[in-house]
């Protein structure tokens, strides 16, 4: 009779030091999180940057006498240098454009032309657009006042996209210099990351996992990111050498279309529209043409060499990540997005199928069963 109240007495402290050790756990977790959430994009980034590029690490090794830390500063330092100047480039042609627009506006000679007859005649939208346009031909400072609220809101969100731009960078040349910190201890970092999936997911699945996240990462960050970076400096130099207003600006553009997985001649067709008819056609503005064009669908022979390495990732799965990212995190989230949402993808997808043969093999006779049974039901 006496056993019952201890059992419970016992069963009682047991389950208060089990609360406290999750309360307390769960306090450390917060505290921590909280210390490390200004650091988390720098420590994405870099992660992400250190995954990327270290195929090439593991290729430079040997020739370097198989130290890795001069192999990895070797690496970096080439980093810095391809991407600064193009970074350089594109910012002084951004400046330029911003500097060139705000002439045009100041001095008064922006002229907008008057629109042709035949734009009222447009079904549904031509005698509102025939209007504005006549307006902001005959009257653009009336128009300006009468949008100064909306101009105002677009001036201060294209401020602050440019400022996060110029934020965004300066995380990225740190996370750069981390990245080869972690690539120079890459062995124990993978170690590491082996060991946190075995944990979490079985010694049996722990390798699968960190393979899987380590493809999902460089192909989506190669196939996706590189790729819109290598767009945006072929059709930028196009624009730059040809003169084109506020060529960095679209140089700008077409990265950012490049990432949300739209085609890049969403950019270029306008481009060489404005050159053929202000400029006529030539030499220079046919050889133009055909670069820009073709640089424009560079991404359909870069993207089966660089995505398609064992993982298929789907495009709405990169877009949202790209869009839902930027909203979240800014200009960063823009490229940190279509990585994380890809990897969770993959890994969701794995879970989903990663059940005992026997089982699912069981399910898919009961569907193909079930399936002619309904189909006779309903004939």
């Amino acid at each position: 009779m006496l056993r019952t109240p201890v059992v419970h007495r016992t069963l009682s402290r047991e389950l208060l030091d089990v609360l406290i050790r999750a309360g307390l756990i769960t306090v450390l977790v917060v505290f921590c999180f909280r210390i490390v959430v200004p650091f988390l994009d720098l420590i994405v980034w870099a992660l992400i940057l250190a995954i990327t590029l270290y195929p090439l690490q593991l290729l430079l090794r040997k020739p370097l006498g198989n130290r890795d830390g001069l192999t990895a500063t070797l690496i970096i330092l080439v980093a810095f240098g391809v991407i600064l100047v193009p970074t350089y480039l594109l910012g002084v042609a951004i400046v330029d454009s911003i500097e060139h627009a705000m002439t045009l506006v100041r001095s008064g000679s922006f002229r907008i032309p008057p629109p042709a007859e035949s734009v009222a005649g447009w079904p549904l939208i031509g005698q509102r657009v025939f209007d504005f346009w006549q307006q902001a031909a005959t009257d653009l400072t009336g128009l300006a006042q009468r949008f100064s609220p909306q101009l105002k809101q677009a001036g201060l969100a294209l401020l602050g996209t440019v400022t996060g731009l110029g934020a965004g960078l300066l995380v990225f040349f740190v996370a750069l210099i981390v990245a080869g910190i972690l690539m120079a201890y890459g062995e124990s970092g993978y170690r590491s990351a082996l060991e946190i999936a075995s944990r979490i997911s079985g010694p049996e699945r722990g390798v699968q996992i960190t393979d899987l996240c380590t493809a999902t990462i460089r192909a989506v960050a190669q196939g996706v990111v590189g790729i819109a970076f290598i767009q945006m400096l072929l059709i930028g130099g196009g624009f730059v050498v040809m003169g084109i207003p506020a060529a960095g600006l679209l140089a700008l553009a077409v990265l950012l279309v490049g990432i949300m997985q739209l085609p890049a001649t969403l950019i270029t067709l306008p481009v060489i529209a404005f050159v053929m008819l202000t400029r006529g056609v030539g030499a220079a503005t046919i050889a133009f043409s055909a670069y820009v064009f073709v640089a424009g669908l560079a991404d359909n022979v870069l993207k089966p060499l660089l995505l398609g390495r064992g993982v298929a990732v789907p495009m709405p799965v990169v877009l949202i990540g790209a869009l839902g990212g930027m909203v979240t995190g800014g200009v960063i989230g823009l490229f940190i997005g279509p990585v994380l949402l890809a990897v969770g993808y993959e890994l969701f997808w794995r879970w989903v199928r990663d059940q005992p043969q026997a089982e699912r093999t069981d399910r898919l006779e009961q569907a193909e069963v079930t399936e002619p049974i309904s189909v006779q039901k309903h004939s």
